[in-house]
């Protein structure tokens, strides 16, 4: 194997280092899971709740936005005080169903205004003052959680892996073009790799090449359910639009995996929020129909739990720029077939009684995770969370 295609093969581990929860995993040979599937959308950048899902009877709400708030008239309203932003017509769908849970106010103590800081946070379930270098999924993993000791379980449509993906011993696997991954194991160096004979079998060059050889088969057995066509092609020519449709496309063709992780960027609406914010929320909210839909179709919406984050909300006033900065608590969306309980799942958050001008947050985020691990996923969260948090009713 030369250089170019050992860094290569090293890409494809997602971890950038030849980890043994790979060689592990196709040694015990295991597919086990429950059928269900956890798919996480991350709205980086700190999505602007307010905007999105609209206080349109507060006065306090336009008053503290003179341009920057969504006109009443406008807004895609869900009940007497809260409605959607008019860009969310595919959102609005999925709550008309009955399929969209709501809550408000979601964040932790002592926030961080930090991007990077508070998506750690979010990422490991740590808290504020707590710093942690496994990912609460990654923990899922070395946890076993049924299925999980296949490297294929956790799956990141991306180039890289999120911290949330990666544990101590096993971590997810990070694929954004699934034709190129197809290329790269058809390398000869990869294709013609037999672990040599005579060698130590405790010697590092016996684990790096039956290290190779697993996870070609692993990136064989991925690209194998790449298939787009098991997708629609209605989704928005946008990254995340197609990173959904591959998430579609790989759950409709029966790829084993229990988690896919994926998001879009851009919502650092410090300067014209609202060109930006509408842009993006249009995508969000179109692919998430599409990606119902196509679910729908297969019988495998049932299975699927689709939440949807930002690692903090913005800042009740409008700033100088025609944008917002850096809050905190925020909404976070959980959609699919099976929701036990739809709708608003809280009470909303004061715009009056804030926190030197932030939202207050009333609901920890780690309380949805536990209720998605045990109830969801049905895997003990306090292995996962390290303390047990109260379960939610949505699931």
């Amino acid at each position: 194997m030369n250089r170019r295609s050992f860094i290569q093969f090293t890409g494809l581990t997602s971890s950038g280092l030849l980890i043994p929860g790979f060689l592990k995993a196709f040694e015990n040979g295991i597919i086990s899971n429950t059928g269900k599937r956890l798919v996480i959308v991350q709205l980086s950048g700190g999505n602007d709740g307010l905007n999105t899902c609209v206080p349109f009877s507060n006065d306090i709400y336009y008053s503290a936005r003179p341009k920057l708030a969504i006109p009443a008239q406008l807004v895609l309203k869900l009940n007497h005080d809260f409605g959607f932003h008019p860009a969310l017509g595919g959102m609005r769908q999925l709550y008309d169903l009955g399929e969209m849970a709501i809550y408000h106010g979601v964040g932790y103590p002592n926030p961080d205004r930090s991007h990077f800081r508070s998506t750690d946070i979010w990422h490991t379930a740590s808290d504020s003052s707590e710093y942690l270098n496994t990912g609460w999924l990654g923990r899922l993993l070395d946890a076993n959680c049924p299925g999980s000791e296949n490297p294929w379980f956790a799956i990141e449509v991306d180039d890289t892996l999120s911290l949330a993906m990666k544990g101590q011993d096993k971590s997810g696997f990070a694929v954004k073009n699934p034709n190129r991954l197809r290329k790269t194991i058809q390398d000869p160096a990869f294709a013609s790799a037999q672990e040599p004979t005579g060698l130590d079998s405790s010697s590092e060059a016996a684990f790096l090449y039956k290290t190779l050889i697993s996870t070609r088969n692993g990136a064989g057995y991925i690209s194998e359910k790449a298939d787009i066509t098991a997708a629609s092609s209605d989704y928005p020519q946008h990254e995340f639009g197609q990173s959904m449709k591959q998430i579609a496309a790989f759950i409709n063709n029966g790829l084993q995996s229990g988690v896919y992780y994926t998001g879009l960027s851009g919502f650092d609406t410090h300067v014209r929020q609202a060109e930006a914010q509408e842009r993006l929320l249009k995508v969000v909210g179109d692919t998430l129909l599409q990606f119902r839909n196509d679910l729908q179709k297969t019988g495998e919406w049932k299975n699927t739990l689709v939440m949807v984050f930002s690692e903090f909300g913005r800042r009740v006033k409008q700033n100088a720029s025609n944008g917002t900065d850096h809050g905190t608590a925020n909404q976070v969306y959980l959609l699919g077939g099976s929701l036990k309980n739809a709708g608003f799942r809280n009470e909303a958050v004061s715009l009056s009684d804030l926190d030197d001008g932030d939202l207050k947050h009333h609901m920890d985020f780690r309380n949805i995770y536990a209720s998605v691990l045990d109830r969801f996923i049905e895997f003990d969260s306090s292995l996962v969370l390290s303390r047990k948090f109260e379960n939610l009713d949505f699931i």
